[in-house]
């Protein structure tokens, strides 16, 4: 009743309205009694997936249940929304929470950090990071190690913050084990031929949030945006085509899937808050599983070390991980020449990408 309320009243638009409603610190409660009522107002169905577009093989080595199992959902009213609770087979999920945190960030890839320190300072977050991470206690005086003031990485086209735009002449190798399990989620849910061209990996803490935006950088808007989510749990908003719409509030866990396409695509969405996992203990259960010895040929799941694993199990205790990767090109589409533009990633503005509740407007580029 209370979110209700607020999208009625003047001033703010009803998605910024709400985004600070369930940003305050007792939103938990009421999105639990608000998504009670939404099952009366909101038809939640059940998506049909391309079973046949994805074989159990290349399921099983991209860390992922065969399609046949999945579960999908569509919401009444937002067309080419599909939701998937968490797919991934046991132990597979640390395999990609691993990669962002030890792989990806590296070079010839570019994160926030780049943006106010040396190169040679950022060469290697994870190696100067792991030992202070796998020490840290509770308290939050702490000082933060490199990777917990990770804010972002971009992979492939690399986005740039201060045009909005991707150029040809800012792209790097796209990760091949992304790009694979990017390729058999959307070929389930029915594009396929999708290419992984970009990707935003997002790192959020229990204070961070996700600005209310709209992915249309991509010159291409017909193939889908993938979302990837691990870690600690999240409310998300899925809003209209214009911010007067109110939108409708959901949880994302670790593991779960969404994929934005057609009218949902250039949809506002939001992430107002990321929230302690629901079952009360440190991390989902669904991470404490480790890798089968046992991988299929072919895999692109690697197994790691357990001291690998203490260390990403030790961030993830008040983080979470947000995998977006997009396609930027059609077939046989050109960038567009562009003049002035230098293809640096610059930092986000406060409905970017990442705000923080410390301060009425987040700075980025502080570290």
């Amino acid at each position: 009743m209370a979110a209700a309320a607020l999208t009625r009243e003047g001033g703010e638009d009803a998605f910024r309205r709400l985004f600070r409603f369930y940003r305050q610190r007792d939103a938990f409660v009421f999105l639990t009694l608000f998504l009670t009522r939404c099952v009366l107002f909101f038809q939640v169905f059940r998506s049909q997936l391309s079973i046949s577009s994805v074989s159990d093989q290349d399921a099983y080595r991209a860390g992922l249940q065969p399609v046949s199992q999945w579960k999908a959902y569509g919401l009444s009213g937002y067309p080419g929304f599909i939701f998937i609770p968490n797919p991934f087979l046991p132990g597979c999920q640390r395999h990609w929470v691993k990669q962002c945190l030890k792989l990806y960030p590296e070079k010839p890839n570019v994160c926030n950090l780049d943006l106010h320190m040396a190169p040679e300072k950022t060469t290697d977050l994870w190696g100067q990071s792991k030992e202070q991470l796998r020490r840290k206690g509770s308290s939050k005086w702490e000082p933060r190690s490199l990777l917990e003031k990770l804010r972002w990485v971009t992979l492939g086209y690399h986005y740039n913050w201060d045009t909005k735009k991707y150029s040809a002449n800012h792209h790097t190798p796209f990760p091949s084990d992304l790009a694979f399990l990017s390729e058999q989620v959307a070929a389930a849910c029915g594009f396929r031929g999708f290419q992984a061209q970009a990707g935003i990996l997002n790192y959020y803490h229990f204070d961070s949030s996700l600005g209310i935006h709209v992915d249309e950088s991509e010159l291409d808007h017909s193939r889908p945006l993938l979302s990837f989510s691990f870690g600690q749990s999240s409310i998300f908003l899925l809003g209209g085509l214009k911010r007067e719409e109110a939108p409708t509030a959901m949880f994302m866990h670790s593991g779960d899937i969404m994929v934005m396409s057609g009218f949902s695509r250039l949809l506002y969405h939001a992430v107002p808050r990321v929230l302690p996992n629901p079952e009360g203990t440190a991390l989902p259960s669904c991470l404490d599983q480790a890798l089968p010895s046992d991988l299929p040929v072919g895999s692109v799941i690697e197994h790691s070390s357990d001291e690998d694993w203490q260390v990403c199990a030790k961030y993830l205790q008040s983080s979470r991980i947000n995998m977006t990767i997009r396609q930027v090109l059609a077939e046989g589409q050109k960038f567009p020449e562009e003049s002035g533009t230098n293809g640096k990633s610059q930092a986000p503005s406060e409905d970017g990408y990442h705000e923080n509740s410390k301060a009425k407007r987040h700075k980025p580029n502080r570290v």
